[in-house]
Parts: C-alpha cells; structure tokens; sequence
C-alpha cells in the first residue's frame, strides 16, 4: 500500500484511459509521486445470481486482469523508475474513483469512456470526477501530444484564484514552461452603448485597469517562481472561449473548480466545463 500521496489514473482499456495512464506515469515521474492505476471491474452482484457457472464473472475477471496489465506496461514504458501499484476492484467506476481520489495528490483520467454514447463529447465518469472528486483531477483530452507548448491557467478575482495560480506556476516550473495567464472581464458601459457586444468594445483605460490587477496577482507567485516566464491575456471573450482558443498550443490549462458570479455555487464552474469539452490539451481543475 501506497503511503505517500499518489497520482491516481483510472483506466477502462479505450485509447482515452490509455492516453490518460501515459500522461498520468509522466506527471508521477516530474513530481517524484508514486502511480496509482485502477482499473474498475464492474459487476452488478444485484444479477449475478443469474450467473449460475461463474463463468461471465470469471471472463470480465480475465478481461479486467488484461486492462490493467497492459496499463503497467504503458506506464512503465512512459516512466520507468515510477513506483506503480495496480489495483482491481469490483463495483461501478464513478464510485470507486472517488474513493481513490480521498488523499490523493492528483486523479486523471480520459475524456471518453466505454459505452453507447461515444459519440458524446466528455464521459459521463469523467464529467463527475470533475465535479465531486476530493482532489485535484486532469482529464487528458485533446491532442494526442502536446508537445512542450506553455501551460495556460484562467484567473478572475474569486477566492479560488490563488490556488490556480500556485498550481500553474508549479506546473510551468516542474515542465520548464512558459506560464500563459488569461484574464477576461465584461466592461462598464455607458446606456447609450447598450446594444454594443463587450466583445467589439475598445476599452483602453479599463483594461489597464484590469492589467494591473492581474499584475499584483500575479506578483507573489512570480517572486517564488522568478524562473517561469509570465505571459498575460486580459480579454472581453468569454474566459472559456479565450482557453479554449490558447489550448491548441499549450500543453496544460489550469483552471479552478468554481467560477466567481452567479455560478460560484456549482460544483464545477461553467469556464472548467466548457474546457472539458472542448480543450485541444488536458485540463486540470483545481481544488480550492
């Protein structure tokens, strides 16, 4: 049993929980973590009395074992002084995950999971380690690379957004990365522009405004990470829109778990769902 607090990634066999068990034994590896990789054999024992020779148990059991072998090989290729543990347990993967993700440094997994609905843009599984796991949590999507590209993180003014700060700072650090820091905002304007879009405003004092604010955000994390060269972005798109766009050429976005306005009180802020969606790199929410 692992005692020191793991990177876990949940893996379903799909190129998508392949892609995630790779990135997650990188990460273990840059963060001198151990790996956690559970594969989660699901079986409804409500029915399984219907199963009177064992013998569907006793496949998923062989299929289950096949998953999470060649989980260890993927990671062991993408990391090979990583610590890995394999787990199997037995129920549904939602559950479980959550479970694993009590005390863990990070969860990963993919974007897309087994099922009828491939078609969907994010797995249901993955949409609600997003929301409810007790961790930090990466979904892996997007670009099958990529590459060594800056890692991008959206800032408001919420009470979360030193937490994103200190985990994309990190993050650039760990990578030897630049840092891209997206600010957008909605601009005062005067009644007679009312039917103007924010979008096609030119607000040149208050976006120096805003500058400056992110700027004194910004200062303390630069002063403990003077290495990561710091790019801003102040915009008035939408902070998802501005991600969504920086994301074909980063290899990270970091954003937190809740937005600042009329959905704070969600447990996943619209800007992080959106980025699942739509993301072209992982995306890792953060945790207040």
């Amino acid at each position: 049993m692992m005692h020191t607090p793991a990177i876990v990634v949940g893996t379903d066999g799909t190129g998508s929980g392949t892609a995630a068990v790779r990135w997650a034994a990188r990460e273990a590896d840059r963060r001198g973590l151990p790996l956690l990789v559970l594969h989660v054999l699901e079986w409804d024992w409500a029915v399984s009395r219907y199963d009177f020779s064992g013998e569907a148990f006793t496949a998923a059991r062989d299929h289950a074992r096949t998953v999470i072998m060649e989980a260890a090989r993927v990671a062991g290729e993408a990391a090979p002084d990583v610590a890995i543990e394999l787990r199997v347990p037995v129920g549904r993967p939602a559950p479980q995950l959550l479970d694993a993700s009590a005390g863990a440094a990070q969860l990963v997994v993919g974007d897309r999971g087994r099922g009828g609905f491939t078609g969907l843009l994010l797995g249901s599984v993955s949409r609600r380690m997003a929301a409810h796991a007790h961790c930090p949590v990466v979904v892996v999507r997007g670009r099958a690379d990529p590459g060594r590209g800056p890692v991008a993180a959206g800032v408001d003014d919420s009470d979360s957004a030193d937490d994103v700060l200190g985990a994309a700072f990190a993050a650039a650090d760990a990578r030897d990365a630049d840092l891209v820091v997206v600010r957008s905002y909605v601009p005062a304007m005067a009644a007679h522009l009312g039917n103007i879009p924010p979008t096609g405003m030119a607000t040149p004092d208050q976006d120096v405004v805003e500058r400056d604010r992110l700027a004194r955000q910004l200062e303390p994390w630069q002063g403990k990470y003077p290495h990561v060269p710091v790019q801003t972005l102040v915009s008035h798109e939408s902070a998802a829109a501005m991600l969504a766009e920086v994301s074909h050429g980063t290899q990270l976005i970091v954003v937190g778990s809740h937005g600042h306005g009329v959905l704070t009180g969600t447990l996943l802020g619209s800007t992080g769902t959106q980025l699942l969606h739509h993301a072209d790199c992982p995306v890792l929410i953060v945790r207040g």
